[in-house]
């Protein structure tokens, strides 16, 4: 419903009216702002792990596989979601400037804090790809609160590196880490590669898998990108933190099946 149609049902002064319409459209647009993320605590819960890695070696706690739950229930369906790339800038550097043992924890923290935040802004981790982490936020009955949970999920994993893991690393005169994201949206289908319902490798394939890391792999360090179709999707207010990208050079060649360039965005705020 957009803001100039009216309600039939409802005679009261313009003023009014317009309020309640305005809240109308919040709450179908799936309005970000009201869903509470205590960052905060997030950071400082970061902060603390990594202390307690980097001072004592402490290890991360398994976490019960829910997205591998989730995917066995959906197996061979095709299914819409966002997809997230979380990917740690110069880690071979990392590993070429550090003992191996001190590598091993800062990559472990890396990857089980952005895990973490991607649960915490309900979203599943699909799986720890080297230096990367591939999240996803199912979107096959709601297509707008998935979109922007991926984008606070993504900002919030600035402020988790920023704000929680590099101050304890500077502690430690350990190099700042820094992040690329890139997130898509669409339609993807999920497999399960063998006959075992239960123990055969289960997996998402699809063109939004392949653009969401095309998107991450032209992002700079501590920068989010995202697809136009997700753009499309997130509340105006978020909206208002994102430009378009201009590519030189032919960097970017992904087009659209009608033969226009798809659009990436840019987070400026």
């Amino acid at each position: 419903m957009s803001s100039t149609e009216k309600n039939p049902q409802v005679d009261k002064p313009a003023p009014k009216k317009a309020k309640k319409d305005y809240s109308v459209i919040d709450m179908m647009l799936s309005k970000s702002s009201e869903r509470v993320v205590d960052s905060e605590t997030l950071i400082k819960e970061t902060q603390n792990r990594v202390w307690r890695a980097l001072k004592s070696g402490y290890e991360y706690s398994p976490h019960r596989d829910e997205s591998d739950e989730f995917l066995r229930k959906h197996v061979f369906s095709r299914m819409k979601m966002v997809v997230l790339y979380v990917d740690l800038v110069g880690s071979t550097q990392i590993t070429l400037d550090l003992p191996e043992d001190k590598v091993a924890i800062i990559i472990t923290c890396f990857a089980q804090e952005m895990a973490q935040t991607i649960r915490h802004h309900g979203g599943f981790v699909l799986k720890f790809v080297g230096d990367a982490v591939i999240g996803y936020f199912p979107a096959e009955e709601n297509q707008l609160q998935p979109a922007d949970n991926a984008v606070m999920c993504a900002k919030s994993m600035l402020s988790v590196i920023q704000k929680g893991i590099n101050p304890i690393l500077n502690q430690y005169d350990y190099p700042d880490l820094a992040i690329k994201i890139g997130i898509d949206y669409g339609e993807n289908m999920i497999v399960r590669y063998g006959s075992d319902a239960k123990k055969s490798h289960v997996d998402i394939l699809g063109p939004v898998m392949n653009i969401a890391a095309k998107i991450q792999s032209m992002a700079k360090p501590n920068q989010i990108l995202i697809g136009d179709d997700v753009y499309a999707r997130i509340h105006p207010s978020i909206q208002n933190g994102f430009e378009k990208a201009v590519w030189k050079n032919n960097e970017w060649k992904y087009h659209r099946d009608d033969g226009n360039l798809y659009q990436v965005w840019i987070h400026t705020d």
